[in-house]
């Protein structure tokens, strides 16, 4: 963060907007209203429903053997001679009957468990008498692989930090894991009775069992509780339980998000609170329930966790007031709709991290989620460099490599050393009265109360505080953190507050409807000194299994969303501080690839959290979701809670694929339709060819125009193309490694990915490397047979492998990391088709340069950002002729850039014929045409650059590396003038360069009239700039003059008018 004093940023000292009313809330133009990913049972908006039966809804079947048991288990307890004969018959009547386990319990349980348990409820009264306080703790589990018990004492309605943890315990080692067939369902009773002592203790039972489900493997369309359910829960629950529970079903499997409701129990202030979601996506869910009722003073009388064979998991918990908490807090019919309202705000983040604060009553549910989620910005935009690194770096010269690479090797370590992420929490913990101050603010600006003090919805009791406390304004606040902070750095972290509240223009944080939370940032906050060219927008998205950006370069831009994993500790702690930067680089690459086409650069990371590694899924239906709840206005029947708007703009994002997401974008564009998303068809690109995508990897895009500078090199150069040893990372299961295998005709000597290293000096046998090109087989099932006397293979697993050439191979996986660096190998090109950002950087890049010259003489980038900026020059420098990423890596932007302009330009009837592949897998004609066309174009225009490049570099004897970057800013520099002058007015060049520009296919079956009828007027004037911008530049160079451009309008305006 910029300088504000000492590193932080200059905040604007504008007053806080007051709490904003529905008729002073900014409204985005344009924008509709759409169903909402989740289902609330909201006061007010139909007629309170009351359970008309009494007791749970669970009546389970009468035990016959009960007496008999009872008698046994008396006798076994007298046998063992713990408890005095004339206790026994109390003690066990006392269990059986008093603590409120039904017989379902006892029909199943061992006399010996039953037994042991009574001995050992009785041993902890015992032991009470011996403790100075005559405190009666009983602490009793027992826990097996198909069911557990568990036994403690509390105080109702009290989250005790020094408590027996069993919920959490259960929890983790049975709900979370809770999967499909192998799930675990959860009974739990308070005792009706108070324990004996002073301090309101009674006693609580937990029983769990794994579930026997009728059909545990049911069709995915099946919905019926009947026949999704768990035996002993279809033979306990009542029939208006399973109506109820129908009901909640068909509701879960609609929505992204949960399901709540609450309903009245006929002659009793008792709530009954149901809360239906997916399992896997809530973990921690049954316990934070269980702080936020107690927060507002409830308690739960019974609670049960229902499991369902089709991974739905429902929870049904009976509330009431706790008995020592009347007074303290409002009552349960004001209390339970507040619970209701966050549930969905505690689905998002169940176990934040300052719930301790949360606990203990120091700090609200929503103040407490506010600073975790202020926590996670923080780890990634403190600045850590500081004063002297801004100095040093004025000093030194950024266009020599190795100042360049000094700078970044000092920038990482600054960052890695200075704030953990464990320091900033341990700072913002010592800090609950700043974090509600600092949250009062934020929620001044973003809470919408949508009918004043007749609202419908009762607000929450941090909306309460509002009406109490008095909202500070950003120089009060400045002040005040000045003055509470205890040193300059726990300065910088609580002034971070500060900053966030400033630069978030929208968020779903309060409407009730999320999966995941959502800021849209004002990013006008980061360094310009550290991200040089300024971002027009970014979100940041959180959530229990993930945190993710999604960043961009202009207001219509595009790019892909990848889903980063993490190995291990160590590489989470490496991912997640490289996080934003890895974001914004990409998306900066991403900027530079589409001057072709109108649309800007951006990308989205999502990281996956450590503990989250499989929820690739969940965490990506979450992100896409809560973006969408700031693109589409969060209003839903009964609930009229817009969002505070402060951007004021209407947002379309264009998305696509890339790493670990391409096998997502058919939901997210089918979510996008179901939620009344109007621009549905362009949202995502690589999707379904039934959905109207054209598939990059199918039809090779991104790999045709890779093709385009690899068919270049030999062109100018005069190369055999079959004579060229290659070598290439990113294999044969892959879409760039798999089409460029297809395509090209080099002799491939190695190829690395993801299961190891494939060599051969004498060029691997080609049919065997088509066979695994064609069916996206890695080079682990490579024939090896087929390998000559010099050829092998090391995969990622082995170790102690000894090569042809004697040298032996210690780390099967250290090898194929490092295999690009190696000296000993020959080859004439190099083209990376995948592996990690940064694989080769300036000081790896010695290790390819002997005696000053490259032992690489040719390298095409296809992977993204695979060598760095100073590694590239660094290479060019010793003889290496190398095509950067930026400028070889675009023929998936342009087929992605094309599929939506027809998606834009036809209407949903004509876009469902001509673009959708049938049901019975029938291709329209136009669909094969138009790929043939975006083909086309994606060869045109990467033989334009790459002619382009070369003839510059001939002239200037500029590193290419430099020029690629040249050429892009140039093309979207003049690409954003063009669009701001007045040839855009000049409706027969508008439409003369319309029809150069837009496929011919469209314009002949569509017309250009309707195009630009149909087509939004600035996505038209962005290709009409970036069409003219990138031909001018293309023809006349990057140093074009004025006069240049003059001439080029003047041939371009005599076509108009027909005179050449």
């Amino acid at each position: 963060m910029a300088s504000e004093h000492n590193g932080l940023l200059n905040v604007t000292n504008s007053s806080t907007p007051h709490n904003k009313l529905l008729d002073t809330v900014i409204r985005t133009p344009g924008r509709q209203p759409s169903p909402q990913p989740t289902h609330l049972g909201v006061p007010g908006s139909k007629p309170s429903r009351i359970l008309q039966e009494t007791g749970s809804g669970y009546v389970a079947p009468k035990f016959e053997g009960k007496t008999k048991q009872m008698d046994e288990v008396m006798d076994q307890v007298e046998e063992k001679g713990f408890i005095p004969g004339d206790l026994v018959e109390d003690e066990t009547k006392w269990f059986y009957n008093e603590l409120g386990i039904d017989d379902m319990y006892f029909s199943t349980e061992t006399v010996g468990n039953i037994v042991s348990q009574i001995l050992s409820l009785y041993a902890a009264k015992v032991a009470a008498y011996a403790r100075d306080d005559k405190k009666l703790e009983i602490r009793l589990d027992k826990e097996d692989a198909d069911h557990a018990v568990y036994i403690d004492t509390s105080v109702p309605g009290v989250s005790s930090s020094d408590g027996s943890g069993f919920e959490a315990r259960l929890e983790e080692k049975y709900l979370d894991g809770s999967r499909g067939a192998k799930s675990y369902r959860v009974e739990t009773f308070r005792s009706p009775s108070k324990l004996p002592g002073e301090d309101d203790q009674s006693l609580r039972c937990y029983f769990v069992y794994l579930c026997t489900f009728k059909n545990s493997t049911p069709d995915p369309t099946e919905t019926k509780i009947d026949a999704l359910g768990d035996e002993r829960f279809l033979l306990k629950a009542s029939a208006h339980t399973k109506e109820l529970y129908q009901r909640v079903m068909d509701a879960i499997v609609t929505r992204t998000g949960p399901v709540i409701d609450m309903y009245d129990i006929e002659g009793t202030r008792e709530k009954r609170l149901v809360v239906g979601f997916k399992q896997g996506s809530a973990l921690g869910m049954f316990q934070a329930l269980s702080d936020l009722y107690h927060y507002y003073g409830l308690t739960s009388s019974r609670k049960y966790v229902e499991q369902f064979s089709n991974s739905i998991t429902i929870m049904s918990i009976y509330l009431k007031p706790a008995p020592h908490n009347a007074s303290k807090h409002p009552p349960i019919e004001a209390s339970i709709h507040q619970v209701m309202k966050e549930v969905s705000l505690l689905y998002c983040i169940p176990q934040n991290k300052f719930r301790s604060h949360f606990k203990n009553g120091k700090l609200s549910l929503q103040e407490s989620i506010y600073a975790h989620c202020v926590w996670v910005f923080v780890q990634h935009f403190l600045n850590r460099l500081g004063n002297e690194y801004n100095t040093l770096a004025s000093v030194l010269d950024p266009s020599n490599s190795v100042h360049a690479e000094v700078l970044s090797k000092l920038k990482k370590r600054l960052r890695t050393e200075t704030f953990t992420a464990d320091y900033i929490l341990e700072i913002i913990n010592q800090y609950p009265n700043l974090i509600r101050s600092l949250y009062l603010a934020f929620a001044s600006t973003h809470y919408v109360q949508t009918r004043g003090d007749k609202d419908d919805f009762l607000p929450t009791l941090s909306y309460l505080r509002m009406k109490v406390d008095r909202v500070q304004t950003d120089a009060e606040l400045k002040d005040l953190i000045s003055k509470t902070a205890i040193n300059q750095h726990h300065e910088m972290v609580m002034t971070a507050f500060r900053i966030f509240n400033s630069s978030v223009l929208k968020t779903n944080f309060y409407t009730p409807t999320k999966v995941a939370l959502s800021f849209r940032m004002n990013p006008t906050f980061l360094p310009p000194e550290e991200y040089p060219q300024a971002l027009y927008g970014m979100f940041l998205v959180i959530s229990s299994e993930f945190r993710g950006f999604h960043l961009r370069f202009r207001d219509i831009a595009r790019g892909g969303i990848r889903i980063v994993k993490s190995r291990n500790r160590e590489a989470y702690a490496i991912n997640a501080r490289s996080l934003f930067d890895e974001n914004y680089n990409l998306a900066n690459t991403q900027q530079r690839k589409n001057k072709d086409i109108p649309e800007g650069g951006s990308k989205g990371v999502i990281l996956l959290d450590i503990q989250h590694q499989d929820k690739v899924a969940v965490a990506f239906e979450k992100y896409i979701d809560s973006i969408m709840d700031l693109l589409l206005p969060p209003t839903s029947p009964g609930i009229k809670d817009p969002i505070v708007d402060l951007h004021g703009k209407e947002e379309i994002i264009f998305m696509g694929p890339d790493e670990n997401t391409a096998d997502l974008v058919n939901w997210a564009t089918e979510h996008a339709r179901v939620r009344g998303a109007p621009w549905w068809k362009s949202f995502f690109t690589g999707k379904s060819p039934k959905l109207g995508g054209i598939p990059h990897d199918a039809y090779g895009m991104t790999t045709l125009s890779v093709r385009e500078y690899v068919l270049g090199i030999y062109r100018k150069l005069n190369l055999d193309e079959t004579q060229v040893r290659k070598l290439q990372t990113g294999g044969p299961d892959g879409d760039l490694g798999s089409n460029e295998i297809l395509l090209g005709n080099e002799k491939y000597c190695a190829i690395v990915d993801g299961s190891g290293v494939l060599v051969d000096p004498n060029g691997l046998e080609r049919t065997e490397l088509l066979r695994l090109a064609k069916n996206r087989k890695m080079v682990v099932d490579f024939d090896a047979s087929k390998l000559s006397k010099e050829g092998y293979r090391v995969l990622v697993e082995e170790s102690n492998i000894t090569l042809p050439s004697g040298e032996v191979v210690n780390n099967g996986t250290t090898f194929r990391n490092t295999f690009h660096l190696r000296e000993t190998e020959k080859y004439d090109l190099f083209v990376p088709c995948g592996g990690r950002p940064e694989s080769i950087d300036f000081s790896s890049a010695s290790r390819l340069i002997v005696g000053g010259k490259a032992i690489i003489p040719y390298i095409v980038e296809g992977a993204n950002l695979f060598i760095t900026q100073e590694a590239k020059l660094r290479l060019e420098k010793a003889g290496c002729i190398v095509f950067k990423d930026a400028s070889a890596n675009k023929g998936g932007v342009t087929s992605s850039s094309l599929e939506v302009l027809a998606s834009l330009s036809f209407d949903d009837e004509s876009f469902l014929s001509h673009m959708c592949v049938q049901k019975d897998g029938t291709v329209p004609q136009f669909y094969q045409d138009y790929v043939k066309q975006v083909q086309a174009k994606i060869q045109e225009n990467a033989r334009l650059e790459f002619e382009a490049i070369w003839r510059e570099h001939e002239e200037t004897g500029i590193a290419s590396s430099i020029l690629s970057d040249r050429l892009s800013i140039a093309i979207t520099n003049m690409d954003e003038e063009l669009q701001g002058t007045e040839l855009w007015d000049n409706v027969e060049l508008r439409r003369s360069v319309l029809s150069d520009a837009l496929p011919k296919l469209l314009l002949d079956d569509i017309g250009l009239d309707k195009i630009l009828e149909r087509v939004p007027e600035n996505y038209l004037r962005a290709i009409f700039g970036s069409y003219l911008a990138s031909r001018f530049i293309y023809t006349m160079g990057i140093s074009a003059s004025p006069v240049s451009f003059f001439a080029f309008m003047n041939k371009r305006m005599s076509k108009v008018k027909g005179t050449q």
